[in-house]
C-alpha cells in the first residue's frame, strides 16, 4: 500500500506573492472498520495529544466547548482532571519533564500546564500560535498568522523572530530549531541560542508538521504531497551548508499528525483520509512502513508514551481518545 522513493535536494523557498493555501487534513469519512485497541470518549473535538510517560503516566488532550485540557491516565483511559483553557488548542507539546505546552490560538497565548496538578501559567505571544516545541532550555512557539517565532525562556518572551509566510510546524534538534512554513512550503533552520537563520529547503507540495529524530534528521509530513520527507540537517550549527531532503516515503491518505518514538526508532503518522495510523521503522534508509492500524474518525493528532511505546490517537470528529499497544489489531504493510 505504501511505496518508497528517494528525492533529490529541493530548491530553496521562493518569494512568489501568489502562494497556495496551507495544506489541511482530509475530512475523514465515517469509520468502516473497528479501531485498534481501546477507545474512550472525552468531549467535543478532541485534538492535540501528548503522553508524559514516567513519572506522571498522564496523557494530555485538547478539547473544545468548553475549551479545556483533559489529563487522562495513560493506562486506564480515565480522565483524572480537566484544566480550563482561555482558548482551544489544535496541537500540544511536552517540555522535558513537563509542563504541557498549549498554544491557545485565538487568545494569542502560550499556556503552560504543570503535571500532575494542572496548574497554569500563560505568556502572550504572536498572532494565532499554532504549534510549539521545547529544547535547549527554551520554548519556541510558531505564530501562524503573525509570520513569527516567539522564544520563551525563564517564563518570559525574550525574542520574536520573523519567519517565512505562515509557520505551522516546529521541532528542536540539538541546537537547531526547524520551522515548517505551511504556505511557503519550506523547512527553515535557526540556531536555538543566537536565533540566526542557518538555511532552508523546500519541503514538498504542502508540508504541515515536523519532528526531530536520530541521525541529525528532521522528518516533515508533506500533507498535500502524500509523503514523509527526511531532511538531513548536516553537522549542526555552523556546518556551513543548507539542509537537504535525502529520502521520501510515499504515504497515500493525506498524512497529517506525527509522533516519534526515539527509543524504538519508530515514527507514527496519521492518514486522515483513511482513518488510519501507520507505524514506520527508522534507519539510515527511507522510513519503512511496518504496520497500519484503523483509528477513530478524524485522527488529526498522535502521541507515543516514551516509556511503554503505547500510542494515543485523538479523534476530532467524535471527541475520542484511542489507546493502541503496537502490534495488536494491526495490518502488516504489503509494501
Amino acid at each position: 500500500m505504501l511505496g518508497i522513493a528517494l528525492a533529490a535536494a529541493l530548491p530553496g523557498c521562493g518569494s512568489s506573492k501568489e502562494l497556495p493555501p496551507a495544506a489541511e487534513p482530509a475530512e475523514s469519512p465515517p469509520a468502516d472498520e473497528r479501531p485498534a485497541g481501546r477507545v474512550v470518549e472525552l468531549g467535543a473535538q478532541a485534538e492535540g495529544v501528548v503522553a508524559d510517560g514516567a513519572p506522571s503516566g498522564l496523557v494530555a488532550v485538547g478539547l473544545r466547548d468548553p475549551d479545556a485540557l483533559a489529563l487522562v491516565d495513560g493506562q486506564s483511559g480515565v480522565v483524572v482532571r480537566r484544566v480550563a483553557l482561555p482558548e482551544s488548542p489544535r496541537h500540544l507539546a511536552l517540555a522535558p519533564g513537563g509542563p504541557v505546552l498549549v498554544p491557545a490560538e485565538r487568545a494569542n497565548a502560550l499556556v503552560r500546564v504543570t503535571l500532575p496538578d494542572g496548574a497554569t501559567e500563560a505568556n502572550e505571544v504572536g498572532e494565532f500560535p499554532h504549534n510549539v516545541a521545547a529544547g535547549a532550555g527554551r520554548i519556541f512557539t510558531v505564530n501562524e498568522f503573525g509570520d513569527s517565532l516567539s522564544v520563551i525562556e525563564d517564563g518570559r518572551v525574550v525574542k520574536t523572530v520573523e519567519t517565512p509566510v505562515q509557520p505551522g510546524g516546529v521541532a528542536v534538534l540539538d541546537r537547531l530549531v526547524g520551522v515548517v512554513t505551511v504556505r511557503s512550503n519550506a523547512l527553515t533552520l535557526y540556531d536555538s541560542r543566537t536565533l540566526e537563520r542557518l538555511g532552508g529547503v523546500t519541503a514538498g507540495a504542502g508540508p504541515t508538521h515536523v519532528v526531530a529524530g536520530p541521525r541529525h534528521r528532521f522528518y516533515v509530513v508533506d500533507t498535500r504531497g502524500d509523503a514523509l520527507l527526511v531532511v538531513d540537517a548536516g553537522d549542526g550549527v555552523g556546518a556551513g551548508r543548507e539542509p537537504v531532503v535525502v529520502r521520501r516515503t510515499n504515504l497515500a491518505g493525506t498524512p497529517y499528525g506525527v509522533a516519534i518514538d526515539k527509543r524504538r526508532d519508530r515514527l507514527w503518522v496519521t492518514l486522515t483520509e483513511r482513518n488510519e495510523v501507520v507505524e514506520l521503522a527508522l534507519s539510515d534508509a527511507a522510513p519503512e512502513a511496518v504496520r497500519t492500524y484503523p483509528t477513530v474518525r478524524q485522527p488529526n493528532t498522535v502521541a507515543v508514551d516514551p516509556a511503554t511505546g503505547r500510542v494515543y490517537v485523538a479523534g476530532r470528529a467524535n471527541g475520542e481518545l484511542q489507546l493502541i499497544d503496537p502490534g495488536a489489531g494491526a495490518s502488516p504493510d504489503s509494501g
